[in-house]
């Protein structure tokens, strides 16, 4: 009989001794009614408390434990847990027990349906200062990405082994998992969590990640719209610039034409600055498709090939 798990839960851990044995108890149970085989993997992000000693005193074979050298972020943790997990479901939520794993099973059923599953925490149980914020932005996000979830930032999640395979996360892209999971093909569904208030320990996320959102929103949504034909944008912009300047050129030619002196004018500087500048706009383009073919990477997934099927592979 094969060892090779069905489940595989990935929990990033930085600071939170206080938190590791209850969430194992709690885990232990809710997998136990699940029938499945698991596998629990922790990625230790840095801690400096006892976080790492916690997670060695758990006597299971199926807790796997990685410990990174330093804090590298969420991000870091999750693409390094997605890299080990072995399941053919993965389920990622967060170690602080604000995260009940008894919504476990539910995300399994719910993901029969769909590639990726995000929780919805509906009832947060956290002061305003994070819960506002939260609402702008994930209208934000829905509105630029198309997304229509309610949650984006939440990390309760399953997914279905090939999604997490194939989506790459670095920076503070973890914010944006369902969108980019969407812009890949995937179909990404959603449901209500249980949300409880933080007992132990401190919150990880301060003001400043406002503004780190939104930097990599606009990262996000450039790289998907754009990482194929980068001329596409900067040649776009290079163009209008361009034209504007050339506009404002001719008009002046005309002036000069007709006799008015034109050298003293600011709008010649405008009108040569906005050809300059939107001729570089389009070079920036054309080095960037030079750059992006010269690569030649296949950025598509293939879901069902009957060449390799005819061919025994």
């Amino acid at each position: 009989m094969s060892n090779k798990p069905e489940l595989s839960i990935i929990i990033p851990i930085h600071n939170e001794e206080e938190n590791i044995l209850e969430l194992y108890e709690n885990l232990y149970s809710t997998l136990l009614l699940t029938e499945k085989k698991y596998e629990i993997i922790f990625i230790d992000d840095g801690s400096t408390d006892n976080s790492f000693e916690k997670i060695k005193s758990i006597k299971d074979s199926r807790v796997k434990i990685v410990r990174f050298q330093r804090n590298y972020g969420k991000a870091a943790a999750l693409s390094c847990g997605f890299k080990k997990s072995k399941g053919d479901i993965v389920i990622t939520l967060d170690g602080d027990l604000q995260d009940d794993p008894k919504e476990i099973p539910r995300f399994i059923e719910e993901l029969k349906k769909y590639d990726m599953i995000s929780g919805w925490k509906s009832k947060r149980h956290d002061p305003v200062s994070k819960t506002l914020p939260s609402k702008f932005f994930n209208w934000l996000t829905r509105f630029i990405t198309g997304v229509k979830i309610n949650d984006f930032n939440c990390g309760y999640k399953a997914y279905n082994n090939y999604v997490v395979k194939n989506i790459n996360l670095y920076g503070e892209f973890h914010r944006y998992i369902p969108a980019l999971v969407y812009w890949r093909g995937y179909s990404v569904g959603e449901i209500e969590v249980e949300h409880h208030p933080r007992i132990h320990g401190e919150s990880k996320y301060g003001v400043e990640r406002l503004l780190k959102g939104f930097l990599d929103l606009i990262t996000v949504t450039f790289l998907m719209m754009y990482k194929k034909r980068p001329l596409h944008m900067f040649g776009g912009i290079g163009f209008l610039l361009g034209f504007c300047g050339m506009l404002i050129s001719i008009y002046l030619m005309f002036l000069w034409l007709i006799g008015e002196k034109i050298g003293d004018r600011p709008l010649l500087m405008l009108g040569i600055l906005l050809t300059v500048i939107g001729a570089q706009f389009v070079s920036l383009g054309l080095i960037g498709e030079l750059i992006t073919n010269s690569r030649n990477n296949d950025d598509y997934i293939i879901k069902y090939d009957s060449y390799e099927l005819e061919n025994g592979r």
